[in-house]
């Protein structure tokens, strides 16, 4: 997003209704659900709840922006409610691909809403703690008002594959490699992190993590007891030269193709640790993120140009995902059987898919809803109304700017970057209304000066009689001046070249 760093939250409406904030309940640890927190902390400083491991991820970001000190974290168990003035929140375990995912039931004078989060149901999840039907359908039994379901995978039908079996593949796969294996997965995704370390484990390979996020990650997991590694087993990233390649596993972020991260570092041959090897066996265990299709298909083309062995989804099934499928789905809103649903974490197309879901197992229509963001569900002894709006959007960080880059400047740089820019610098005396140095030229990603001197010539030929046609009229306000030479060289350019930059004119007066 030309320059943009991070995308959040706009939180005005939570700003303008702060007396009212209890705290902040926190389903699971992914970057999508906790990486706006240190951003809104600094700005409403309220508790923040969440499990071990949660909470563990989001201190570290806490750390980051110095302002851990003054946080709220207040751990929770699964299966712990937390009671406040008017409401209770209990947290539910449930399967996801990250440890110490949960769902939330929160009970309120009207009745109870059961947000699953993120969530899939696994039979045979690696950490052995299942999504706990027994209390969900409890929760239906003794009655849901409301029930918010993840939607991500509802186009998909059946039901999704165990993470235990990812385990397997890799085990057959690591018994044939002969060289390093490096595997690019999601660094929060800690289940398949303890599959990889396994499978090393079982061929007697050492274990090296590679990237900020993958070294941060895997050792919060490690010190909280999530992530299982033998201390013999671990070495530094800085140490894998020293060992047998056959003896060595590298665990890598970028497995959507990141230019910065790890995988597209090694692929490029700009990595400061890791060059590639005759033999490497390179696993992308995720699949992409819609939108990275393109990224990863250039870093595993350039993995193949270099005469490494690649294997990705394509290949084999070395990934599954941590979202329910639609029978999975069906099984939540059998137990639950709410009164009102509304489809939730999706695309408006998922949200939509999900409705159809819940009415063809008996809801009624007028009790489903499917919102935009901004739009208010509100429930009372009335019924529902859902006409009320408030405001949500984006704000765009870049670097420490927070907020400051917004649609106009997104725009500029869009431009920019499509067409470049054409700077004209002309100096004049107001005195006895002439041109005293220049036109001058400047261009940057448009075209190379020096291979096109005839249009730059014109171009200052152009600005120049420009320039003296107001001269000549005694003008010598800067907007007109400036508009008179940026209208005459647009409309060269675009007539010489079919392009349209961005053209500048500085004209100075001495």
């Amino acid at each position: 997003m030309y320059g943009v760093d991070l995308v959040i939250p706009d939180i005005r409406y939570l700003l303008e209704n702060k007396n009212k904030i209890k705290g902040m309940f926190l389903t699971h640890g992914h970057e999508d659900h906790i990486g706006a927190i240190p951003y809104i902390l600094k700005q409403i400083n309220m508790p923040v709840y969440g499990t071990r491991l949660t909470l563990g991820l989001v201190e570290n970001k806490l750390k980051e922006h110095n302002i851990l000190r003054e946080s709220k974290l207040k751990p929770v168990r699964t299966g712990q409610t937390i009671k406040l003035e008017n409401l209770k929140i209990e947290f539910i375990g449930v399967t996801h691909s990250i440890a110490d995912s949960c769902a939330l039931a929160i009970y309120t004078p009207m009745g109870i809403i059961l947000h699953t989060g993120d969530f899939k149901i696994d039979y045979t999840p690696i950490d052995g703690r299942m999504t706990n039907l027994n209390r969900i359908a409890a929760l239906g039994k003794k009655g849901v008002l409301l029930l918010m379901a993840d939607s991500t995978n509802v186009e998909r039908h059946g039901h999704s594959i165990s993470e235990k079996s990812i385990g397997e593949t890799l085990k057959r796969i690591f018994s044939g490699a002969e060289g390093r294996i490096i595997v690019a997965t999601f660094a929060s995704n800690i289940h398949r992190m303890q599959q990889i370390v396994d499978a090393s484990i079982t061929y007697n390979r050492k274990i090296a993590f590679s990237g900020r996020s993958m070294e941060n990650i895997s050792e919060v997991a490690m010190n909280l007891g999530y992530l299982h590694v033998p201390d013999d087993y671990i070495i530094d990233i800085k140490e894998v030269n020293k060992y047998p390649s056959e003896e060595v596993t590298i665990i890598t972020t970028g497995s959507q193709g990141e230019p910065m991260a790890g995988l597209s570092r090694i692929a490029y041959g700009s990595h400061r640790l890791i060059s590639i090897e005759p033999g490497d066996l390179f696993i992308i265990s995720a699949s992409p993120i819609p939108g990275n299709d393109k990224l990863v298909s250039r870093v595993i083309n350039q993995l193949f140009r270099k005469g490494v062995d690649v294997i990705y989804e394509d290949l084999e099934e070395i990934h599954v995902s941590g979202h329910a499928y639609q029978e999975e789905l069906k099984l939540i809103h059998s137990l639950v059987k709410p009164k009102y649903f509304m489809p939730v974490h999706g695309e408006y197309r998922h949200l939509k898919h999900h409705r159809d879901l819940a009415i063809k197992l008996g809801m009624t229509p007028e009790n489903v809803f499917t919102l935009e963001t901004g739009q208010v569900l509100e429930i009372s002894e009335d019924g529902v109304n859902t006409s009320k709006t408030v405001h949500t959007g984006v704000l765009f960080v870049d670097g420490i700017g927070v907020g400051d880059v917004g649609n106009i400047v997104l725009r500029d740089r869009r431009d920019l970057a499509k067409d470049g820019m054409v700077t004209i610098v002309v100096a004049i005396n107001k005195e006895n209304y002439s041109i005293v140095a220049g036109p001058d030229v400047i261009t940057r990603g448009f075209i190379y000066a020096r291979e096109a001197e005839d249009i730059i010539n014109k171009v200052k030929e152009i600005s120049k009689e420009e320039v003296e046609k107001c001269l000549e009229k005694e003008i010598l306000e800067w907007q007109v001046l400036k508009n008179s030479v940026r209208k005459s060289v647009e409309h060269f350019l675009y007539h010489k070249t079919k392009r349209n930059p961005s053209v500048f004119p500085i004209i100075m007066e001495v």
